[in-house]
């Protein structure tokens, strides 16, 4: 009689639970996700598909909905899961350090956001001088819902692990964009441009009036 009373118990707080939502998945472990409340907006841990489109390749997000807006770590896999992506949010926004690699699990690239704090009404942002790139004062303005670049941003050769260059951003400021470091990689020049070296003109002299097929080195991603 109490497995039983247990049981209709169990059974009627789980419909009162549902009742909450507008609309819900149960996955294979018995796992509610993917909710959406009465007030249509999405509450509690989603995984989402996204089919390919145009060319580019479709992957799978997994992550925490808070207050209709994603909050805490997303992780973004491939079709065949393998880890593309590890994303942190605030709110809908980007917060902290995300990571993204290829389908080798190599690591490609890391970015730094500066997400809203949810908790802090105010905010200290900086002015910076015209064409210096300097800041010459700082202002204190009513916070709002935002995410910008902040922080150093790192760029790698997925094969080797090299750091190839490295941004420095301040509130979606490019800071001495002249001058990000590199670790030994020489800066793109266009060629038009490029200033030509006596075994270029040479080259050039050698090959006149032939028919030459050339590789500039560049991928799609440059």
């Amino acid at each position: 009689m109490k497995l039983l009373c247990l049981f209709f118990c169990l059974v009627f707080s789980q419909l009162i639970l549902f009742g909450q939502y507008k609309d819900y998945q149960i996955n294979p472990k018995g796992d509610t996700i993917n909710k959406v409340l009465k007030n249509d907006k999405r509450e509690g841990k989603w995984v989402i598909e996204v089919k390919e489109l145009r060319g580019e390749p479709g992957y799978v997000e997994e992550g925490v909905y808070r207050k209709g807006e994603k909050d805490g770590f997303w992780r973004r896999y491939s079709d065949q899961g393998d880890l593309l992506g590890v994303e942190h949010y605030i709110l809908g926004g980007k917060d902290g350090l995300q990571q993204y690699f290829n389908n080798l699990g190599d690591l490609e690239h890391e970015e730094n956001w500066k997400g809203y704090n949810p908790d802090a009404p105010f905010d200290t942002i900086p002015v910076f001088g015209t064409g210096s790139g300097e800041i010459i004062e700082y202002k204190i303005v009513k916070a709002e819902p935002y995410s910008v670049k902040d922080g150093e941003w790192k760029f790698y050769d997925p094969g080797t692990g090299r750091l190839l260059r490295t941004e420095q951003w301040s509130k979606n400021n490019l800071l001495n964009p002249g001058s990000s470091k590199t670790a030994g990689v020489p800066k793109y020049v266009k060629p038009e441009k490029a200033v030509k070296t006596d075994d270029m003109l040479q080259w050039e002299k050698s090959t006149k009036g032939k028919k030459t097929t050339l590789r500039d080195g560049r991928t799609s991603a440059d």
